[in-house]
């Protein structure tokens, strides 16, 4: 089953604090989107409210045409992993990994108990260990495990996978392309490592200080940049007109990284001038889109 998104002039004020600000997109279902944002941009706040963990000041959240708050038939369909796994050691003092995949068999109707099995190898987990005796790499771990064998229909990653080793992570990469091809579902995934994921993700969602900056196609917002390189004058001339993210110079050889629209023919008029025009990273184009610019007051 996979679920569409709908959010609609969401706000989320805590006291004086606005952390969501006038937000509306919709991301049908079936599709891997990344969700990305600095520090403080309130993605943990938009996907707490996805997820009817805190009630919208504003606005509306809908999940399969549903609302979300306080509707046990669709927050049943509704898996959001926090980078802790929501382990908290006070309410799981003795219990071991048994304990809480049981726990999680007993909320989630699509609970794969085999798929957590194997899973538990994958990640060299034993059912046996105690909570608090994890580490945090293998609370990570465990985190993961219960998102993937959840198979809810709308499955949420909040840096949950942060303590994970690389070689871990990219297990976890793994798995979650390989299950999402076998099981569809709506799968969104918060993250400060985008060049190490960005390839899993469809859509991207930007959010910047409580506001929505992007939400476009992944590919289509990567081929809003370019690297263009070759003669040091020659690079200068085709990126004139255009937003400059970064410049590296060799010798007579420089490289440029531009943000804006190469059609066709630019590029073969660059190719042409003895230019090479390749795809530039996904994160660079994240850094220039949040850039914050100091205004006079600020500054003040």
């Amino acid at each position: 089953m996979t679920l569409d998104i709908a959010v609609e002039n969401l706000t989320l004020r805590y006291d004086e604090v606005t952390a969501l600000d006038d937000v509306t997109f919709s991301l049908p279902g079936g599709k891997i989107y990344g969700l990305l944002g600095r520090n403080g941009s309130g993605k943990t706040s938009l996907l707490s409210v996805l997820a009817a963990f805190r009630r919208a000041t504003a606005g509306a959240v809908r999940i399969g045409g549903q609302p979300v708050f306080e509707n046990p038939a669709v927050t049943r369909q509704i898996c959001l992993i926090r980078e802790s796994g929501d382990m908290i050691e006070q309410d799981w003092p003795d219990n071991r990994i048994a304990d809480m995949l049981a726990f999680a068999a007993y909320l989630r109707p699509d609970w794969d108990a085999d798929y957590a099995a194997e899973l538990l190898e994958r990640f060299e987990l034993s059912p046996k260990t105690r909570i608090p005796a994890l580490s945090r790499g293998k609370r990570s771990a465990l985190a993961v495990l219960l998102g993937l064998a959840a198979r809810a229909p709308v499955t949420m990653f909040d840096e949950s996978y942060l303590g994970m080793d690389a070689p871990s992570r990219y297990a976890f990469y793994d798995e979650l392309l390989t299950d999402f091809m076998a099981h569809p579902r709506t799968i969104v995934i918060s993250t400060h490592l985008i060049e190490e994921v960005s390839s899993l993700f469809e859509e991207v969602v930007i959010i910047d200080r409580g506001r929505l900056v992007l939400h476009e196609d992944a590919d289509r917002l990567r081929s809003r940049g370019a690297a263009i390189t070759g003669a040091a004058d020659v690079v200068d001339r085709f990126a004139d007109g255009l937003t400059v993210l970064g410049k590296k110079t060799l010798g007579p050889t420089k490289s440029a990284m531009v943000y804006g629209a190469l059609d066709d023919a630019y590029r073969e008029r660059a190719r042409g001038a003895g230019l090479d025009i390749g795809p530039i990273a996904l994160q660079d184009l994240f850094v220039h889109l949040t850039e914050r610019k100091e205004t006079a007051d600020e500054r003040l």
